[in-house]
């Protein structure tokens, strides 16, 4: 698995990522734990079900990272210099443990680095579904990335 060179993109190629994830009650704990977010919705059984959502909430932070995490072999792994930033993040339904995650890549944006030769600019929009195929997360990732030779 690899990622692409920035000459090697289209305007609207878009992945199915193959790998899915299984979020599990440790994934979530030790997340949390990890980051010193002590929100109740996420670390209390008790608080959890007595909220609207009647059980433990999944991290957020933790939600995005996976998305971002399951994208990278099929976007970026090997050819990233950096990621220059992460826009229009949304959540539109929760994640609860049990959930099993997959995420999909389109590239929206495509620009030469005007500072970086040897570079491009690549926007992707990813979204992460759960088993029921709703979306849970969503944002725009753009990263700079290598190119496989200069141009001409």
């Amino acid at each position: 698995m690899a990622g692409k060179y920035f000459d090697q993109w289209q305007m609207g190629d878009r992945i199915e990522h193959e790998i899915r994830r299984t979020v599990t009650e440790t994934d979530n704990l030790l997340f949390s734990v990890m980051t010193h977010n002590p929100q109740p919705l996420h670390i209390d059984a008790e608080a959890a079900r007595a909220s609207e959502f009647g059980q433990i909430l999944v991290n957020g932070t933790f939600t995005f990272a996976l998305m971002v995490g399951l994208s990278v072999g099929d976007t970026t792994l090997g050819t990233l210099v950096a990621n220059l930033g992460y826009d229009k993040l949304v959540m539109p339904a929760p994640v609860f443990i049990g959930d099993t995650m997959h995420a999909t890549s389109e590239v929206i944006e495509l620009k030469a680095s005007k500072s970086r030769p040897g570079a491009g600019i690549v926007t992707f929009r990813h979204e992460l579904k759960n088993q029921r195929d709703e979306i849970t997360c969503q944002c725009l990732r753009t990263a700079l990335l290598k190119r496989s030779s200069l141009p001409s």
